[in-house]
């Protein structure tokens, strides 16, 4: 009978790994529970056929159970069946399941407080585990006891209680033991604000530190460096859909969206079924306004899986794009029902209460956008595009100063931060900004415009007349027409005409009258006369002084 319980007992230790290794949970759960129920029996011969190898002598039967649970998300059935068992993964299995017991009976009690499911964290509302978790690692990590996993958890639970202080040294100590461990680099990446933080840490010399310093460049913004970085990866790597969605990524925030797409593409027909990093493409899709495109994509995500984040997040763009903003609000609210902490639900939703003129839910949209992510420069834009347009100047200043400096190489924070500065009369300041827009290739062409207008309202004629024609080359060599054409048309004609060059102002009133609205073809016309009175005048005059000197 004690033979054939040994034999029992490893055959059921064999189902626990092989059921766990192809996802049956549930059985794997059963076949854990019916090998503790034996008991502990002392060890004995076990046929080859039905061995399995025990990890560093610590996959006890009770550890194997607790996987199955933690699998199964029953966390504290997990912690508790470990309480006695030895070894440092029985150890870390144990604080770590009873850490995301916390989380998950924080985020029921904010449910439960939260009178809409947009609200924030209640200020008391904790993970009610972390004192307990904290107090054990120190105690462990006092004696020098944790490896590099418990000092990962470690690091998180001190983060978790903003003891931050400890928090970098944890997670380097961390790497240097594991240094494969992708979420301590991560944490480290969170935790640094810009690349001369990076530089002060003592990082491990690994073939990991490559993968983390291209993921620093893309969140800090520096996405040239970034694209280098990760073609670099791409040629150890080939096949990695992780660094192609990151090359992707940086195109994306470079704003060069067909490049982008193009990767995007080549991702998803190496990866049909992904739906990581799927939310970004749809961005680009709404932004191309390719609506038959972005259709496609949020069918399939939905028949992949309608309850993830970056579906609903999908679905939210599709409906936005077609103009139907209480559905888009909806998804992007169902994204935020399945993750809290999702960054682009909360920006996406700020920018579909804007479209419904409602300012408020739009501002404190934005606001949990930038609590979660202070790196998220789109909040930030937002932020201070709303606050514009509530006629908050003061306050849209401050949002875009934040803005400019996350991407103080975007046009596009330069310019709106000039607008603010002349809506403010401050307009030596604007200059400034919309001469730092300009370097930076505007590619709308907005900071030439307002250039050349705060230097013709300065009286500077000359600046004027130059930023005016070089606005006017611009916009001729895109073929584009408008109100921006006429406006710089009618200055460079009348600046020609005061400057006495009546022959440079002649083309610019021609192209007046081909382009103008009545008014401007009708000035147009008088100012050509008095351009060509102008000339006879010069050519009569140069006449009687020849013949008076002939004479």
């Amino acid at each position: 009978m004690g033979g054939g319980l040994d034999s029992v007992q490893a055959e059921l230790r064999r189902a626990v790994h092989e059921l766990s290794d192809r996802g049956l949970n549930s059985s794997s759960k059963w076949a854990a529970e019916q090998l503790t129920g034996i008991g502990r029996r002392p060890a004995a011969a076990v046929p080859p056929a039905v061995a399995v190898a025990i990890n560093e002598g610590e996959a006890t039967d009770a550890l194997l159970l607790a996987r199955c649970y933690f699998q199964m998300r029953e966390y504290m059935r997990a912690s508790h069946v470990l309480e006695d068992a030895p070894g440092d993964k029985a150890r870390f299995l144990r604080l770590y399941a009873l850490y995301l017991a916390g989380e998950r009976r924080k985020d029921d009690q904010t449910l439960e407080e939260s009178s809409s499911l947009a609200d924030s964290y209640p200020a008391h509302v904790n993970n009610p585990q972390l004192k307990a978790v904290e107090a054990e690692l120190r105690e462990l990590h006092e004696r020098d006891q944790l490896d590099g996993y418990a000092l990962y958890l470690y690091a998180v639970v001190l983060k978790q209680l903003q003891r931050t202080p400890q928090v970098l040294e944890l997670l380097c100590a961390a790497l240097h033991k594991e240094p494969t461990l992708w979420a301590a680099w991560l944490e480290v990446a969170a935790a640094c604000p810009d690349r001369d933080a990076v530089a002060r840490l003592s990082l491990p010399d690994h073939w990991m530190a490559h993968f983390f310093y291209a993921h620093v460049c893309l969140e800090l913004q520096q996405n040239t460096e970034a694209v280098t970085l990760y073609e670099r990866l791409s040629v150890t790597f080939p096949q990695s859909t992780y660094v192609l969605a990151q090359l992707a990524t940086a195109h994306y925030q470079l704003r060069e969206f067909d490049e982008a797409q193009a990767r995007f593409e080549e991702l998803l027909k190496a990866d049909p079924y992904r739906l990581d990093h799927v939310d970004t493409y749809s961005n680009i899709l709404y932004v191309k306004e390719s609506k038959r495109a972005l259709s496609y994509v949020a069918h399939n995500a939905v028949a992949v899986d309608k309850y993830r984040p970056e579906t609903c997040c999908i679905v939210g763009n599709y409906y936005s794009l077609r103009a139907e903003h209480e559905k888009a609000v909806l998804y992007f609210q169902r994204a935020l029902k399945l993750d809290r902490n999702y960054l682009s639900a909360w920006t996406l939703m700020g920018h579909e209460y804007v479209e419904l003129k409602n300012t408020g839910a739009a501002i404190h949209a934005y606001r949990q956008a930038v609590e979660i992510s202070p790196r998220d420069y789109r909040a930030w834009y937002a932020l201070g595009q709303t606050y514009e347009i509530l006629q908050m100047p003061f306050y849209a200043l401050f949002y875009y100063r934040k803005a400019t400096a996350l991407r103080p190489y975007d046009a596009r924070m330069w310019s709106a931060l000039a607008g603010c500065y002349r809506l403010l009369n401050r307009r030596a300041e604007a200059i400034r900004c919309y001469e730092r827009a300009e370097s930076n290739d505007d590619r709308e062409g907005i900071a030439l415009q307002e250039l050349a207008r705060l230097h013709h309202e300065l009286a500077n004629d000359a600046q004027a007349a130059t930023c005016y024609a070089r606005n006017l080359a611009r916009r001729d060599a895109q073929q584009l027409e408008g109100a921006d054409t006429i406006e710089a048309l009618k200055y460079l004609a009348e600046h020609c005409k005061r400057a006495g060059k009546l022959e440079k102002a002649q083309p610019f009133c021609a192209r007046l009258l081909d382009c103008g609205r009545p008014q401007d073809v009708e000035e147009a016309k008088a100012m050509l006369r008095e351009i060509r009175s102008a000339m006879q005048r010069e050519v009569s005059h140069l006449e009687n002084s020849r013949g008076a000197q002939l004479e």
